[in-house]
């Protein structure tokens, strides 16, 4: 099986160095490196004419976000197996070996997931795949725990940041590329819930591991992240949830969202609230398009249930929010 590397760009020159060097070290002769540039202006694409000639360059004239970008990638690739990779992420030795190993030993299979942790901290994991909880959210698995205290054998998650996913190509054959109109964040959660509506699941690999700067493009608590996670979170639930697990998860998502109102309201921060409202005026395109979604659904409801986990409380969820924070603001200093 052929690997290609996909890594999305946009200003990201500073990274990019370092993220090739490693991930180029640990590649077979046949495997290929392609770069997305989603409309740099920092010199990104000069730049790797002239450093990279082995890299496959694709250069966009704007900016398609990290979906899109990936689906151009992905739409170019040769390879049987297709990992992507944040163009900030840095794989440690023996990552690429690790994801391609546990995908070849599984067949089944149609994805594998890797360990991101913080770049300044990697002792600490920043994600391990995807969690979901029944309010709709979903977030990175483990995030603050210690790698050591890892397994050391592959555990089933429900999906795979894209941050450092590999995917099998006859599962994006099966069930599609990521969604476009998501541009940022919640993209590799709507294409891990389709897979697992097509019953393709996924592996979490603990020793295949990258340092991560995290969100370094998209600026962490930034309105443009909130307004796109607001929105995307809903996209991802109506074109997703199978209609008996969203009557019984709805009450969680509801609440959840009252209070993530309220607090929006409080802590003016309207980008909260604009994408929701902007996921309503999608109601009808999302609507026809979970129809088609769930036409092609194989698994029943208690399947997909399963992977969704009662919700925390709300101090819970600010305790945990709170220590990210923290995390990120010793990055900082």
């Amino acid at each position: 099986m052929t690997l290609s590397v996909i890594i999305v760009t946009w200003n990201g020159l500073r990274f990019l160095d370092p993220c090739l060097c490693a991930i180029s070290a640990q590649l077979q002769p046949n495997d290929e490196v392609i770069v997305v540039d989603n409309g740099s202006t920092d010199g990104t694409v000069e730049w790797l004419a002239r450093a990279w000639q082995t890299v496959r360059l694709v250069a966009l004239p704007s900016n398609l976000g990290f979906a899109g970008g990936v689906n151009v990638g992905l739409r170019a690739a040769r390879g049987d197996l297709l990992l992507l990779l944040n163009n900030d992420a840095f794989v440690e030795p023996g990552c690429v070996p690790a994801l391609v190993e546990t995908m070849r030993q599984n067949p089944q299979i149609g994805a594998v997931a890797g360990v991101l942790t913080f770049d300044h901290r990697p002792e600490i994991v920043a994600s391990a795949g995807i969690t979901a909880r029944r309010d709709g959210l979903a977030l990175d698995r483990w995030t603050g725990r210690d790698v050591h205290s890892l397994p050391t054998t592959p555990q089933p998650v429900m999906g795979a940041s894209g941050g450092l996913a590999l995917y099998r190509r006859t599962m994006l054959n099966d069930i599609g590329l990521m969604a476009p109109d998501f541009f940022n964040y919640l993209e590799d959660v709507d294409l891990a819930w389709r897979a697992q509506l097509r019953g393709w699941t996924c592996l979490l690999v603990p020793n295949a591991r990258a340092r991560h700067i995290y969100s370094a493009s998209g600026g962490q608590g930034s309105p443009l992240k909130q307004r796109l996670l607001g929105r995307n979170r809903w996209r991802a639930i109506i074109r997703c949830f199978p209609d008996g697990v969203l009557r019984a998860c709805l009450p969680y998502m509801l609440a959840y969202d009252a209070m993530a109102l309220a607090y929006a309201a409080l802590a003016r921060k309207p980008a909260m609230i604009a994408g929701r409202i902007e996921a309503l005026r999608d109601w009808s395109a999302l609507v026809q398009e979970r129809r088609h979604i769930q036409a092609r659904r194989t698994v029943p409801d208690d399947a997909f249930a399963s992977w969704l986990e009662p919700p925390p409380s709300p101090w819970r969820t600010l305790q945990a929010a709170r220590r990210l924070d923290m995390l990120l603001e010793r990055k900082a200093h």
